[in-house]
């Protein structure tokens, strides 16, 4: 899928340059990942092959393990869906026999 290998290479693009940023060697994140310099590599060229935790443990080292908890945090569509499966009562609710 076009789309998705698109993104994938831009959060790849994104790692890279946060390493590159904090001027760690790819030798380096790799070793603190417990990954091999080869998974790292195609972490940063966006392969969709490879496991989620191991983009888990790079972000980690890099101190942006956080970020992940953005992901679908704002399901816009997703509570458009829920509101339009909604269903509204057509009665009233019941009176308490107090009244």
């Amino acid at each position: 899928m076009p789309r998705l290998q698109l993104l994938l290479t831009q959060t790849g693009d994104n790692i890279r340059l946060a390493r590159l940023r904090r001027k760690l060697s790819a030798a380096r994140v790799a070793e603190r990942a417990a990954i091999s310099r080869n998974t790292l590599r195609a972490i940063e060229q966006g392969a969709s092959t490879v496991s989620m935790g191991a983009y888990l443990q790079v972000l980690f080292v890099l101190g942006l393990e956080k970020t992940i908890l953005q992901l679908a945090a704002d399901d816009v569509l997703g509570r458009k869906l829920q509101d339009a499966d909604l269903v509204v009562s057509a009665r009233a609710p019941k009176q308490s026999s107090g009244e």
